[in-house]
Parts: C-alpha cells; structure tokens; sequence
C-alpha cells in the first residue's frame, strides 16, 4: 500500500491520511453520516452511489464485515473516509475485515483523516465533489476533479435499479402481493415486507404503468435510492398513471417522486440529513419520532395539489418529512423506516401501508 492518501474537495480543501481497501482514484459527492454504527450497510446502500461517505464516529470496522448485513448486491459507495480504521475486528458473526471488504469490489478508503475538521467544512460551505487519490499532487487531483461531471447531473437510478423484475422470497400462503419499484431500495424493505405475509415482485425503474399493473399488486412502493429527484420525470408519469389505481407507499427517494407528481419541486439541501437520530414529528397524531435518515434533496410543499398535504416534518430545519392524501390511498415518508442501519422506531410504516392496501381491497 501507498504510504500516504489525499481527499482533495473541489473547493482547493486538502485532507491527508493513509490509503486502505483498494489502491485506486475516486471522484463523488462527499458527504457526511452520524450514525454510530451500520457501516456496511451504508457502504452497500444503493442510495450513496456516485458519493464519498465521511464517518463522523471515530472508530470504524471494530466488528468487519458479514454477509447478513448488506443491502444490495455490492457497494455503491465511490470511497470511504474515515477516522480510524480497526485492523482488527472482534464480532462472532465477522467474516472479515473492512479493509477486504472494500477492497474486493475496487473501493478505496482513507484512514486518519480530521473527520471532525472535515464535517465542520462541509457543514459550513456544503456538500462537494471530492476526490481520493494517492498518485497525485493536490493540484493535478483538482484539475481532474474539476473536468468530472456533478453529482446532480446525473441519473444514479438507471444505475443502481435491478435490470430484470424478480420476486424476492414468499411466504406459502400470501395476505398482499406487493411490487417494489427499485429505484435504488435496499434489501429489508423486502425483507420487512415478507415477514408481514407479502409476496414481493421487484421491478426496474424504467417497468411502466402497464407492466405494473399486469402483475395486479394490491399495492406498490416506490423505494428509496440516489441522486437529483428533478432528473426523473419518467418515473413521475409512472407515479402519475398510477394515481388512484393502486395504494402506494413512498420512500426517500420515492417520497420525492410522489411529491412531484402532486406538482410540488425539490431542491438541494445544503449538507443534507444522513444519520441514525433524526426527530420527525407526525403531524396527524402529533408524536414524534427518532428516524434514520439519508438524503440530500428535499421537497417544497408549496406546489402541492390534487388534495396532497404534509404528514411528517423534521424537527430541526422544518423540511417536509412525509404526504399524505385526502382521499386516495397514497402516503409517503422522507425518512428510511426500513432502518438499516438505524432504529427500528419506524417499521410500524409498513404496517400503516398495509392497513390502507387492505382497506383499498375492501372498497
């Protein structure tokens, strides 16, 4: 390995460390978490693709890696910054160390970074693109850097979606059948859903109304996942056809493409909210609860129409945190209740949706 690393912001900002996981460059949007735990499952969350993920807890890979906790096929992570790296797990379910880890699949990481001085760099001017490198001067990484495409100008769904439908594992006897629409979603959605008697059938992003509705779901979801929601209008017209017809839940991202089929725009947040402990308020019985949470955009509620309003709202910065409608059957959540990582406070969503699938059923 390469004695030393350089995260290099395209602001000029440099932070030193040491290279560990894969010797090789890597460009995205650096952002920060504060969750204490789940680094596994943030490095194969489909929703941090195209994104250099900073760890605010200090110590990292103190319990390696298992095949349990992924949440997708691989990681989607483009490089892993963190303040100090354990060599050196201690956990009976590990099979392996996080360096391994990220080293098989190509990802590089940089230990011994000031993650603290770096959070506080970005909490003040905002999420950038950075890059990791370890075979070049700050100045030739930041001129490649500046040539790179920005992270809002690409479509990362068309990446990360499943490419064929499939049908995740179904009980023998089931109460619902589900579609998710992957539109970057992560394992215990399904997971969630099969425990609670579902059938679940998985479809790409790009699947239509008509292919949707030719499995004749009881109620469908639209998942979380990556990138700028204004780069998705093929996915609103799909939410949009669906109106009415079908129940439908949305997540993350998904809460971000029913809000824009109800006339409502998104917009970027200035760090955006990634973390295991964010307190969101549920406006219709006035509880509130701590959430998991990874996003970068969030929606305005001014252009809401067709009878959509707030349902949930962050309690530190106000921003809109679920819909709901007056009439047809559709509710959506900012936050992750799919956890993982993360608490469990919020799985009762599912619940919730399946409640109003069946009392679509019923009608």
């Amino acid at each position: 390995m390469p004695d030393k690393a350089l995260l290099v912001l395209e602001d000029g900002s440099v932070f030193a460390g040491r290279p560990f996981g894969a010797v090789a460059r890597a460009e995205g949007e650096v952002i920060f978490d504060t969750a204490m735990t789940g680094y596994q499952e943030m490095l194969s969350d489909p929703s941090c693709a195209g994104q250099i993920v900073v760890l605010t807890y200090p110590l990292v890979g103190n319990y390696g890696v298992n095949p349990i906790d992924v949440e997708s096929g691989r990681i989607h992570v483009r490089g892993f910054v963190v303040r100090e790296e354990c060599p050196l797990p201690s956990h009976w379910q590990s099979t392996g160390t996080l360096h391994d880890y990220l080293a098989s699949e190509g990802i590089p990481g940089i230990a011994g970074v000031d993650t603290r001085a770096l959070t506080r760099r970005l909490r003040s001017v905002g999420v950038m693109m950075g890059t990791i490198t370890t075979d070049e001067t700050p100045e030739e990484a930041l001129t490649r850097l500046r040539r790179a495409p920005s992270y809002g100008s690409i479509d990362f769904v068309r990446q990360v979606s499943t490419e064929q439908p499939y049908d995740w594992q179904s009980p023998e006897a089931a109460l619902y059948r589900i579609v998710v629409m992957d539109i970057g979603g992560k394992y215990n959605i399904m997971r969630l859903l099969r425990a609670r008697g579902c059938s679940v059938t998985v479809m790409p992003c790009t699947a239509t109304a008509e292919d949707i509705l030719a499995l004749a779901p009881d109620g469908i979801v639209f998942s979380p996942g990556p990138g700028n929601p204004a780069l998705l209008d093929y996915l609103v017209g799909t939410v949009s056809s669906l109106m009415g017809r079908v129940p439908m839940l949305g997540i993350c991202l998904g809460h971000h493409i029913v809000g824009r089929a109800f006339g409502a725009r998104t917009f970027k947040l200035k760090f955006g909210h990634r973390g295991a402990n964010h307190p969101v308020k549920d406006l219709l019985s006035g509880r509130v609860y701590i959430t998991a949470q990874n996003h970068g955009y969030a929606l305005d509620p001014d252009g809401l129409t067709g009878g959509a309003e707030v349902s949930h709202i962050h309690l530190n910065d106000g921003t809109v945190e679920g819909l709901w409608h007056r009439s047809l059957p559709v509710m959506t959540i900012q936050y992750h209740s799919e956890a993982s990582p993360g608490p469990q406070d919020n799985v009762y969503i599912f619940d919730r949706f399946l409640e109003m699938v069946e009392g679509a059923k019923g009608t």
